[in-house]
């Protein structure tokens, strides 16, 4: 059986979850808003005595695949309305610089345009410093692919390590040219 699948979710003081069992739905409301998402038909979701529970009906393949995948998910619904989820992104190079203005986040990155990007409703972006990106949201998917679509502005390149990258992200360099011995 599934160890993560197992494991029960315990719902925090403050978080409410209503659980659809004919539309196969879980709506979940804490203090930072209110998460809704739909599971598969194989699955059981139960709230029981403070705790949401899932489980599966045999051991098929399919069944096992989902069990974890199902309970993470959700997981991350009762966590995401209760702290919220954040990527940290970092700004590299020679007048690389980032800031906020109003809604927009306006990024330098040696085009020669200003590259702009705004927040939107279940996302907020924070530039505490000009190197520093901070995306925080409650979902945590829209937080990671907002993020990726931030990264991929200007990804990080092999030689110089100019680029934005996730914090603490390794960028395997290059050599350069090694040109004629002068």
């Amino acid at each position: 059986m599934s160890r993560i699948g197992r494991k029960p979710i315990v719902i925090p003081a403050g978080v409410e979850v209503k659980v659809d069992e004919a539309e196969h739905t879980v709506s979940v409301k804490g203090p930072k808003g209110s998460l809704h998402s739909s599971y598969h038909p194989l699955m059981t979701v139960k709230v029981e005595g403070g705790e949401l529970l899932v489980t599966r009906p045999n051991d098929e393949k399919q069944a096992r695949s989902l069990h974890g995948l199902t309970r993470t998910n959700l997981n991350n619904m009762v966590e995401g309305v209760m702290h919220g989820f954040e990527k940290k992104l970092e700004v590299q190079g020679v007048g690389y610089r980032v800031a906020k203005q109003g809604k927009d986040l306006v990024m330098n990155l040696g085009y020669s345009h200003q590259v702009i990007v705004s927040d939107t409703e279940d996302i907020t972006i924070e530039a505490p410093d000009p190197n520093t990106i901070l995306i925080k949201g409650i979902d945590k998917q829209k937080v990671g692919q907002f993020a990726a679509e931030v990264r991929e502005k200007r990804p990080p390149e092999p030689y110089k390590g100019k680029g934005i990258r996730y914090a603490g992200e390794h960028i395997i360099r290059k050599e350069g040219k090694a040109g004629k011995g002068k």
